[in-house]
């Protein structure tokens, strides 16, 4: 089954592959984390003769803000921060995980039905990712897992896409003889967080994670997305990709999340259609006085953006292509106007006291001073903005921001290469 994790030697492949993940400023310290990985899961579930070890990385989205769902085009990347998993067979219909800092969940093998209880939990997404594997014929067996992540939670880095990929690739290699790709590994995830876990999701944050390195993403046959990889090195640029963190948790902001969806399904409704890509352009500004009634003005803003952000991400891409940095900056802050005029998905509705994305957007506007660019990130309404940041400013911009928004708030990311991955 895997890595036997004992022996010093067979440590020492293991420390081959963490190569391909982590540079090697951040080898030593991430060789100390998989050690404590493996201490931990022993240290909970007792000594065991194998173990698998596995990784998935969190995600950036570059641009395509809220395009997936409506099946657009995104650009994306995965990170160098990774939720990381040792795995052992338990001999028993039961899964037990232990998230470091986090209470046990345990999930029964024999009852894998959706539970109202268990909405917007870990276990939902565990349940979930069970319970598509097992409707594709895999034969599960019980496994005890412990993990860590380096992702953290409501950071609008996709800490639950990561862990549903991690999840995928477990079920996936132990039980499932690496019969799934990675993008339908990342479908296994959104139905974990559609159906069980009980948000509303696209396929971005799990195709990020899951598919790895930076790519744009066509979600016209959501079935078959079509992926393209591209090798773009933003230190090349003389810039640093930065995420910085608002400070605002978007965990209870669930329904702010699926009235976006909710929104554009009023829309699609009046031309008898599902999503967005399936309403030519043309057809939707010829019935915009209608669709004003029939779904309001926001509504109509919302499919505004989407159909702008299509063409946007098709543009950076090309701009990054043809090695047009300026221009994909450009595309960059248009992305993140656009995000907050029309997307409206900055502030949650109502919310006057707690601005926390736009106080960030408005500190990164005023310490970039014309040159970089920033934006929303992912889900927006909370969590965190984007920014890339020329090099010979990125000290004090960090400092500059850090003094308002707390410690560590600004994170300068690479693009990591690989996705979702077993190791050993």
């Amino acid at each position: 089954m895997g890595y036997q994790f004992s022996p010093e030697t067979d440590f020492q492949q293991l420390e081959q592959a963490l190569s391909r993940l982590y540079s090697p400023q951040q080898l030593p310290s991430q060789i100390n984390r998989y050690r404590s990985l493996l201490a931990g899961l022993t240290e909970t579930f007792g000594p065991c003769a194998q173990a698998a070890v596995f990784s998935a990385p969190g995600r950036t989205e570059i641009c395509g803000n809220h395009t997936d769902h409506q099946h657009g085009l995104v650009l994306a990347g995965s990170i160098d921060l990774d939720v990381i998993a040792a795995a052992a067979p338990n001999g028993e219909d039961v899964i037990r995980i232990q998230s470091e800092g986090f209470p046990m969940d345990i999930v029964e093998l024999d009852s894998l039905e959706v539970r109202e209880e268990e909405r917007n939990t870990s276990a939902a997404l565990i349940r979930g990712v069970a319970a598509w594997f097992q409707s594709q014929g895999c034969k599960l067996e019980g496994f005890n897992a412990y993990t860590t992540s380096t992702v953290f939670k409501g950071s609008g880095l996709s800490s639950s896409a990561a862990f549903e990929v991690l999840l995928g690739n477990i079920f996936n290699e132990l039980f499932f003889d690496g019969q799934c790709s990675p993008a339908r590994i990342a479908q296994t995830g959104q139905y974990a967080e559609n159906v069980f876990f009980g948000k509303p999701s696209g396929l971005l944050d799990q195709m990020a994670s899951s598919v790895g390195g930076m790519v744009t993403i066509d979600f016209q046959d959501n079935a078959s997305p079509v992926v393209e990889r591209l090798d773009f090195d933003f230190s090349s640029a003389g810039h640093a990709l930065c995420i910085i963190d608002s400070g605002a948790d978007h965990a209870d902001l669930t329904g702010e999340y699926a009235a976006v969806t909710q929104e554009l399904k009023e829309v699609c409704a009046y031309f008898g259609k599902n999503v967005l890509r399936e309403v030519p352009e043309a057809d939707f500004f010829t019935a915009l006085p209608e669709l004003r009634r029939k779904a309001g003005d926001r509504a109509a803003l919302r499919a505004i953006h989407v159909y702008e952000e299509n063409r946007r991400v098709a543009g950076q891409a090309a701009a990054l292509k043809q090695g047009d940095f300026e221009g994909f900056l450009q595309l960059v802050k248009h992305s993140g106007l656009s995000s907050w005029r029309f997307l409206q998905n900055v502030a949650p509705a109502g919310y006057t006291h707690h601005q926390e994305v736009a106080l960030a957007l408005a500190l990164c506007e005023r310490l970039l001073e014309g040159r970089g660019a920033c934006r929303v990130h992912g889900g927006g309404f909370a969590g965190t903005i984007q920014a890339f940041v020329p090099l010979d400013m990125l000290v004090r911009f960090q400092t500059e921001m850090e003094k308002v928004l707390g410690a560590k708030s600004c994170h300068v990311l690479t693009i990591r290469p690989v996705g979702g991955i077993r190791l050993a």
